[in-house]
């Protein structure tokens, strides 16, 4: 059993089979070598690390910090990276990538919890975190804090014009964000939902002074938390849902904006739709290959779909799947009980092959710099 009740895949298609089979004389591309993955994941005996390891298994640090977190954002320009805590965490935490060294524990301000994402500034200045106002459970709050003499000083927040804010974006202007608000109230130092028959999910975006540029909801779907995105190149942006209602409802869990169109429902197969068990986690857009990937780790299920027709070029099970990110070749998908694997997206057949990373006990997302 792991942390998401896992209860295991059976009666595996030979099509399945050969698609997660491991590809004879495959090899990472010399980019994809040197890439550098970040991800927060546990070790056996239950501490929480923040690592960094190359996509060929080499370790490059693995530091131990007090308190789990959920997602990374590295500096643009320094060898630096934000292990952000998870909700309700008080903590995150700036590692130097190239030794690992712990240079800050950003602590959040009294009545004040991180919801486990960030984003940097293409300055590198700026650094702007999800947070929770607990004086009025589940009002978003953006911290807003400035990046001085290598280290991170609250400078301001803003406003996310709605409630449980959880992942936040760039769209490709480098100055708009968009921003996930899960619409889900909580207290300081829980995770238990106050407002499930009043839930205000929504799609924000905003510039990053506040100012809000327009918000939308999921049509007939109050109970549907809008949680986490991806943005492509030309400003589409794609949102996970995690459904808070009947496990039987029909519920929109992947939705996407194209430029200059509305929030609307993804097409999803009803096949689809029913394993992801009504829980969407990471989502990830191969700019080159125009691919959605997405994980749903309840149903143990990976998707990969065509980001312009929706047409499925892969549906997969994978156990406990965790973070996406995209590589030159296709996609890499972390797990938190098997193998992280690398889907080689470039020809008509997805091809599968285990990487040689440690197995098991990752977290929710993973980044590639």
């Amino acid at each position: 059993m792991n942390r998401r009740n896992f209860l295991g895949l059976a009666g595996l298609s030979l099509g399945t089979l050969a698609a997660a089979a491991a590809f004879s004389g495959w090899t990472l591309s010399r980019q994809s070598r040197q890439t550098l993955l970040l991800s927060a994941r546990n070790d056996a005996d239950g501490r929480h690390l923040a690592v960094g390891y190359r996509l060929d298994g080499t370790q490059v640090f693995s530091t131990q910090v007090s308190e789990r977190c959920h997602d990374v954002v590295a500096h643009p320009s320094l060898p630096l990276a934000l292990f952000v805590g998870r909700r309700p965490s008080t903590q995150s935490y700036l590692i130097g990538c190239r030794d690992g060294r712990l240079v800050q524990t950003l602590h959040s301000p009294i009545d004040r919890h991180f919801y486990g994402h960030a984003v940097f500034h293409h300055s590198g200045d700026w650094l702007y975190s999800t947070e929770n106002d607990t004086r009025d459970p589940g009002r978003g709050v953006l911290g807003v804090y400035r990046l001085q003499d290598g280290q991170l000083q609250r400078h301001s927040e803003l406003s996310t014009h709605g409630i449980g804010p959880h992942q936040l974006l760039w769209l490709p202007d480098g100055e708009t964000l968009v921003v996930a608000n899960g619409g889900i109230r909580t207290e300081a130092d829980s995770r238990e939902a106050l407002n499930l028959d009043a839930m205000e999910s929504s799609l924000v975006l905003m510039d990053r002074d506040g100012r809000l540029l327009s918000k939308e909801q999921l049509a007939a779907q109050q109970m549907n938390s809008i949680r986490h995105l991806a943005v492509a190149a030309d400003g589409t942006v794609v949102s996970g849902q995690q459904y808070q209602g009947d496990p039987s409802d029909s519920a929109a869990l992947l939705a996407i904006k194209r430029p200059g169109q509305p929030l609307q429902a993804f097409p999803l197969a009803d096949g689809q739709r029913q394993a992801m068990q009504q829980y969407c986690a990471s989502l990830a857009i191969h700019d080159e290959l125009r691919l959605l990937a997405l994980t749903a780790p309840r149903g143990n299920r990976l998707f990969i779909w065509d980001l312009n027709s929706a047409a499925v070029r892969l549906d997969v099970p994978l156990a406990d799947c965790a973070g996406v990110g995209a590589v030159p070749e296709g996609f890499v998908v972390s797990s938190g009980t098997g193998r992280s694997r690398l889907y080689d997206c470039r020809s008509p057949q997805v091809i599968a092959t285990a990487l040689q990373l440690p197995a098991g006990l990752w977290d929710n997302h993973l980044r590639l710099s």
